[in-house]
């Protein structure tokens, strides 16, 4: 899907080994329409998430995971209308002229590869860039673990109208959906 994070920690072969490798890409997309929501939809289409439905996660990266960033849209897991997990934030307006950043950072610790993602969105970079950073330190300083270096990946856009979106979105998984066929009864 992607290449690590330039400065990410390698993950201790032997964890690697025990469990599942978890290949987590985190893309950035931006989106114009003639409303928020199809500035929203533009933008997810832009990130290669666009078709299915979106699941929020809250952000914890499971142990043995490696964070990559694409150049381009994904290539997201499962087909139309499967549970797409995400981590994603999104900022949208319909104010013309206005500035959107969307960003979501992470830590991991090297050995095992678990970690934290955080996500926030402004009108800066520089604002998202300090929320990232102070939420990520005051969540590492409530666990009992050495995470490596802040990482983050940002979105931003100007509204040049009618609308306009920023996001970042961090791919987990996609599952299909199950059950009866529709119209039988259980």
């Amino acid at each position: 899907m992607g290449e690590p994070s330039p400065g990410a920690s390698p993950i201790d072969p032997a964890v690697a080994e025990q469990q599942v490798r978890l290949e987590i890409p985190v893309v950035p997309g931006v989106g114009s329409g003639p409303n928020e929501l199809a500035a929203f939809d533009a933008a997810l289409v832009d990130a290669g998430v666009a078709d299915r439905n979106l699941i929020r996660l809250s952000s914890v990266i499971p142990p043995a995971s490696v964070i990559t960033e694409p150049d381009g849209p994904v290539a997201a897991p499962g087909g139309w209308g499967d549970r797409l997990y995400v981590v994603m934030a999104e900022a949208r307006t319909s104010n013309l002229h206005d500035r959107l950043a969307a960003g979501i950072g992470w830590v991991q610790e090297p050995v095992t590869g678990r970690g934290l993602f955080v996500e926030h969105e402004g009108h800066t970079v520089e604002e998202v860039e300090t929320h990232i950073r102070d939420s990520l330190d005051s969540l590492t300083r409530s666990r009992d673990v050495e995470f490596g270096d802040v990482h983050m990946r940002l979105s931003t856009t100007v509204c040049e109208g009618p609308a306009a979106c920023a996001l970042v979105v961090a791919v987990f998984d996609a599952v299909p959906w199950t059950g009866a066929p529709v119209g039988s009864e259980g």
